[in-house]
């Protein structure tokens, strides 16, 4: 009696303490969080914290979620539970400055109603009848709104930069500011009245694109600073700068400032009109490059070599001996995506990007920065001298000489790390109004600068280079259209994309430039996979072999036909009847062996299935019950020993 009293006290005082310890644990670990996924999909990192932590407004998230639907899609269900999961993670760090609510919008409900007003958008099911919503709206305390219409699940790996940058712009709602620096009419003006720049009448596409979610603020090619509002620089064509305006960009990048800069061995958009400070200088070079700058950031743009990829060319046309023929052009090529970064957002997810007669970068130095590659090569590119393009390319030429150099070149790159002035001495002092025009830059020092002279960045600096210009110009990307008199662009390249997500992307916080891609989270059975290719193969073969079967039947059918006396085309011969029931007798042996394959197929996936759960459901326990079976035999056998 007294053990039985025991035993029941033990249990009951067990189940107390388990209990006990479920409510203290739910309390006290609350926030705890182990993430044992192999990419790590539910640790944010530390650009999404610090951007979560520095809320200064509260900011609300209604994540709408057609919950009872997404059961039947088996493809989105678990892509909305991670989605779901990581809004929860977010709320979980922001604390009260991040407001989650979960919605399940019900057909003809409010829910559904607030939904589509808020520009969600709604999947048709059920032939039209029922729409199923899978979205969020972001809204901040001054009314401020963003909207992901719908998670598509090919953006899967991208989820935490889409929901951090939507967080972002709703803390920074202003619009951002774009300064510009052109030698090139890529506004429609012209850098100066007098160069002769093709399409000077009207502004590019690429501005245009750009315009749509930037302030542009044109910055003169003989200004000492960059104005304060400015929130990203874009640099194109810098041919001939002087001092003062280096320096410029050199201090608003040491400052904090993010820049994306475009320089060309050879510009086909340029027609060399000469150094655009000086327009009554002549004729002068086609190509631009920042190599002061350049220096200091740790890189460099092979000097007087154009990038030639014989693999990757674009077709032209070209007329020798009298007609046209068409022939690879290898300084004109089309990149695709595996010659893109895909672990940078700037590049993962652009389909093909067009260049022409681009540059080659390459690391020089030990600057301390890291030249991360966004555009590069293959192994079968060459460098090409410029000066065989600036006049006639010799093409011919050009491709008997050809010879792969068996290396990757890269022609953009992101650029990052703590780096130094490209002017230790400090601020050069600008040219004398009386100095004569054709004499260089004066280097002469301001007694007084009007901002502190930075020597070298206090933060890591974040600068793309891409060396190209041609990229920009309308027909290596787009169609023009005229539409009514406005100009509608059909893009044929992805480089307007790849320039509006870098810029994009630069005119973030450093925080926000830091979330890099993550792995996705489908991990698919390789096994089941390769049971369901091999048996489908072999479905694909019967079915062609009935194929065979039914055509060799219907051409004997036909001969047999042309062979019958006129005025019996309605009557089937002795022979013709045996045929028609062999081939009958063929078709139902290959229907049973084509369902025979079916059914293999669905029993050895089942097979695999049944082995794959119990492994990961019941091997484990059972090899635990053995465990504790088999020491608790060994006690008793040392007892009764």
């Amino acid at each position: 009696m007294n053990k039985r009293l025991l035993t029941g006290t033990g249990i009951a005082l067990a189940a107390v303490l388990f209990g006990a310890f479920n409510m203290i644990s739910s309390a006290a670990l609350r926030s705890a969080r182990f993430d044992l996924t192999d990419h790590k999909l539910y640790t944010l990192s530390e650009g999404t914290k610090n951007v979560l932590s520095n809320l200064a407004e509260p900011i609300t998230l209604r994540f709408y979620l057609s919950k009872k639907l997404a059961t039947g899609l088996p493809g989105i269900k678990g892509y909305a539970t991670r989605v779901q999961e990581m809004l929860e993670e977010y709320a979980q760090v922001a604390g009260n400055q991040l407001v989650l609510q979960v919605m399940d919008p019900e057909p003809f409900s409010e829910e559904e109603d607030r939904a589509v007003a808020y520009g969600l958008q709604g999947v048709p099911l059920d032939n039209g009848s029922t729409q199923f919503y899978f979205g969020l709206a972001g809204t901040s305390s001054t009314d401020e709104l963003e909207v992901v219409p719908f998670f598509q699940p090919e953006r899967e790996e991208f989820l935490e930069y889409d929901l951090t940058k939507m967080i972002h712009t709703l803390a920074n709602p202003k619009k951002k500011v774009l300064g510009l620096i052109s030698s090139l009419p890529i506004d429609g003006a012209g850098a100066m009245p007098m160069m002769l720049q093709p399409g000077g009448s009207q502004p590019w596409l690429i501005v245009t694109h750009i315009e749509q979610m930037f302030e542009i603020k044109k910055i003169e090619l003989t200004a000492s600073t960059i104005p304060e509002e400015v929130s990203v620089l874009m640099v194109v064509h810098p041919k001939t700068l002087g001092d003062p305006i280096l320096y410029a960009i050199d201090q608003f990048v040491l400052h904090g400032g993010h820049a994306m800069i475009f320089v060309d061995p050879l510009a086909e958009s340029d027609r060399g009109g000469g150094n655009p400070m000086n327009p009554m200088g002549g004729q002068g070079p086609r190509n631009s490059d920042l190599p002061k700058l350049f220096e200091a950031w740790g890189l460099e743009m092979v000097k007087g070599k154009v990038l030639g990829d014989l693999p990757l060319a674009k077709k032209v046309q070209i007329q020798q001996q009298g007609r046209m023929q068409v022939v690879d052009y290898p300084v004109w090529v089309d990149f695709r995506p595996e010659h893109f970064s895909a672990d940078d957002i700037v590049t993962a997810q652009v389909p093909t990007i067009t260049i022409a007669s681009a540059g080659i970068l390459q690391k020089k130095g030990e600057m301390g920065t890291e030249l991360t590659p966004l555009i590069q090569s293959d192994e079968a590119a060459m460098k090409i001298d410029a000066s065989r393009l600036s006049f006639m390319p010799d093409l011919g030429g050009i491709l008997s000489s050809y010879k792969p150099e068996g290396e990757k070149m890269m022609v953009a790159v992101r650029v990052t790390g703590n780096v130094k002035t490209a002017f230790p001495v400090g601020k050069p002092k600008e040219a004398e109004k009386n100095e004569s025009p054709n004499s260089p830059p004066s280097t002469e020092l301001d007694d007084q600068p009007s901002k502190p002279h930075m020597a070298e960045s206090k933060a890591p600096i974040n600068v793309i280079v891409v060396a190209d210009t041609d990229m920009l110009q309308d027909k290596f990307w787009a169609q023009v259209q005229n539409f009514f008199g406005q100009r509608i662009g059909i893009p044929t390249s992805g480089n307007g994309t790849f320039v509006t997500n870098a810029l994009d992307n630069l005119t973030g916080s450093n925080d926000l430039i830091s979330v890099r891609s993550r792995a996705g989270y489908s991990r698919p059975f390789t096994l089941l996979r390769t049971l369901q290719q091999e048996a489908e193969q072999q479905f694909r073969q019967k079915e062609q072999a009935l194929q065979e079967r039914l055509k060799a039947t219907e051409g004997k059918l036909q001969k047999l036909q042309s062979q019958k006396p006129e005025g019996n085309a309605m009557i089937m011969s002795m022979e013709q009847q045996k045929a028609m029931g062999t081939f009958r007798q063929d078709l139902v042996q290959v229907r049973k062996e084509l369902r025979s394959v079916q059914h293999e197929l669905g029993k050895n996936i089942e097979n695999v299935e049944s082995w794959v759960k119990f492994i990961n459901i019941g091997l484990v326990p059972l090899l635990i019950g053995i465990a504790g079976v088999w020491m608790s035999s060994s006690r008793l056998r040392k007892k009764s020993a």
